[in-house]
């Protein structure tokens, strides 16, 4: 069995009073995690580095049958007891397995991963990268508060912050995330939240964290990056002093575009209202989509090693071609933001833009002339995949605002794979004389 109901209660849960999920005064332990439940612990991993964390964090041990793989617990419902009962009561229902909504134990695995790989207390998983942002901003926010962003985010994010927060009667400003001076001006004395993408998507903009968390803390707010486009593997915000780290886990963390997911990390104290507000809105993860999250992350620093690598030598390489206006790319010399990048990420992505001469319809054919880059929204699979900003990502935008954030025609997205680099250089100079002799290139 998983449960031993004769053991003690984790230290620090009181008794006898209730104690709600919410209230950020209880003492907490890190977790929730398995070992509160089977005794084992993954204590001696901590110090491991990421490759041997992303492998055995987490992993269940079954008892019965010794499979070496996390069984999936496909299973809505668990059976209650009287410590259960407590538990509910005593606003603890994290810690025990009650309802798949609540907690379910495939979750708790693939959540230790997860925090271990970000330097959490704790972390949790969602039914998107959508639902982990919401919850999370929900439960930092009340009615009358105010929220910083950028323009440059997320088209789901922007729209969410745009058309929804209102209506909760909560106001949002955008500033431009690389002018710290114009994110303090815009705080007020009801700014809450501070929240930017560690590198944004389009044109891979790097949020400048370390000044972004100075000011949080001498305005006493929170801070949540988006660290998608980064992962664990190039930056650990929190030990930056941020306060929660939200992910589109669909994308580098599972890594082979199979399933929708999203996480969040950071301190106990705060992952528990979160999960306060996930249990609102609904936005659980199932057993088995956490079952392949899980899979997917045991190889999550070999891949990202490639990512990385193949980024940066393709930006390098198109930087040097003349079909190429611009590349973005953080690790390129060229980038505005390059020696802030070197500063607080440990590898520069997988992703790379740039714009092709020849305009929109110029980088339309590339797409459609390139063989081994799927044409598809998304990114961080194994896969490459390549898109336009102007007709996925930022598509309810008109062309001036497209301008404003600084899209010009032919931007082209481009999630490097984890192909041999020198087959994607090939097919791009092959789809470069194509669009030489179509007339498109001079």
């Amino acid at each position: 069995m998983i449960k031993d109901f004769n053991k003690p209660r984790p230290e620090g849960f009181r008794t006898g009073d209730r104690v709600w999920p919410s209230d950020l005064g209880r003492k907490r332990q890190a977790g929730p995690h398995m070992s509160f439940q089977v005794g084992e612990q993954h204590s001696h991993l901590n110090q491991a580095n990421i490759n041997t964390r992303a492998v055995h964090c987490g992993q269940y041990d079954d008892p019965l049958t010794g499979a070496v793989g996390t069984p999936i617990f496909q299973s809505s419902t668990f059976i209650l007891n009287d410590e259960s009962y407590d538990a509910i009561d005593e606003g603890r229902a994290r810690e025990h397995f009650i309802y798949s909504r609540y907690g379910n134990p495939s979750q708790w695995s693939v959540q230790e991963k997860l925090a271990s790989l970000e330097k959490a207390q704790s972390a949790m998983v969602f039914s998107s990268g959508m639902a982990a942002i919401t919850s999370s901003v929900m439960s930092l926010m009340e009615s009358g508060a105010h929220l910083i962003t950028s323009r440059d985010i997320y088209g789901g994010t922007y729209h969410f912050f745009h058309e929804d927060l209102e209506q909760y009667g909560m106001n949002v400003s955008f500033v431009d995330l690389t002018d710290i001076e114009a994110i303090e001006a815009a705080i007020t004395d009801k700014t809450k939240v501070l929240f930017f993408e560690a590198i944004t998507n389009p044109l891979l903009k790097i949020a400048p964290i370390k000044d972004i968390v100075k000011l949080a803390k001498k305005y006493k707010l929170r801070t949540i990056i988006d660290a998608t486009f980064a992962s664990p593997m190039n930056l650990n915000a929190l030990e930056l002093g941020v306060d929660v780290v939200v992910h589109s886990a669909s994308k580098y963390l599972n890594g082979h575009s199979d399933l929708i997911a999203g996480v969040a990390a950071g301190s106990r104290k705060l992952m528990d209202p979160i999960w306060g507000q996930m249990l609102k809105f609904g936005g659980s993860l199932d057993p088995h989509a956490c079952f392949l999250l899980e899979r997917g992350l045991k190889t999550f620093g070999l891949r990202l090693k490639a990512h990385n690598e193949n980024a940066q030598a393709l930006a390098e390489f198109l930087e040097q071609r003349d079909e190429i206006v611009k590349v973005y790319y953080p690790g390129l010399p060229s980038h505005p933001q390059h020696e802030m990048a070197k500063d607080i990420l440990d590898g520069f992505s997988g992703m790379v833009s740039f714009e092709i001469k020849g305009g929109d319809k110029a980088s339309a054919l590339l797409t459609k002339t390139l063989k081994l880059p799927r044409l598809a929204t998304s990114l961080g699979g194994v896969e490459s995949l390549i898109s336009l900003p102007h007709n996925t990502s930022q598509a309810a935008l008109m062309k001036s605002q497209l301008r404003e954030i600084g899209i010009n025609d032919g931007l082209v997205r481009l999630s490097v794979g984890v192909e041999d680099i020198e087959d994607i250089k090939n097919d791009f100079i092959q789809a470069f004389e194509q669009l030489r002799t179509q007339g498109v290139l001079k």
